[in-house]
């Protein structure tokens, strides 16, 4: 798949299937990007779980923080990515080893690597870089 733009049925359907999503380095500090987001899904009723080792077992807005994805209690339709680009083909390597892998790897805004991407799309998961569902949903959804 081409990631230089996306059509807005595909955003669209993975914004609206989706209903679980476990956020990849979710910070505790309001003013970061992480956790303004991580606020926004839940405000649209999405189940959020907060990943990021150096906070396992606290609480981000109300919600256990786990250590890795493999720790989150249930399967997730999607892996939301606040780390660097650099990190996404772990990411992918990580989601892809879950007994129930995500149906959707989405990286945030300046998270891109295609080789990750073509790694995760390979495997049947729906690939979405350089973009943030807190921008698309209300564009997209209303």
């Amino acid at each position: 798949m081409n990631h230089d733009s996306y059509d807005r049925d595909y955003l669209a359907d993975i914004l609206k299937t989706t209903k679980t999503i476990a956020l990849l380095g979710a910070s505790p500090n309001p003013g970061r990007p992480s956790n303004q987001v991580m606020g926004f899904l839940l405000s649209r009723g999405y189940t959020v779980f907060p990943v990021n080792p150096g906070q396992a077992g606290k609480e981000i807005l109300g919600q256990t923080v786990y250590a890795t994805l493999a720790d989150v209690p249930q399967p997730v339709d999607m892996v939301d990515v606040f780390r660097a680009a650099e990190f996404l083909d772990g990411v992918v390597d990580e989601a892809l080893a879950l007994e129930t892998p995500p149906k959707v790897i989405w990286g945030q805004l300046s998270v891109r690597d295609d080789k990750a991407a073509a790694k995760a799309e390979a495997a049947g998961v729906k690939v979405v870089m350089n973009h943030c569902p807190a921008i698309e949903i209300p564009r997209l959804l209303g």
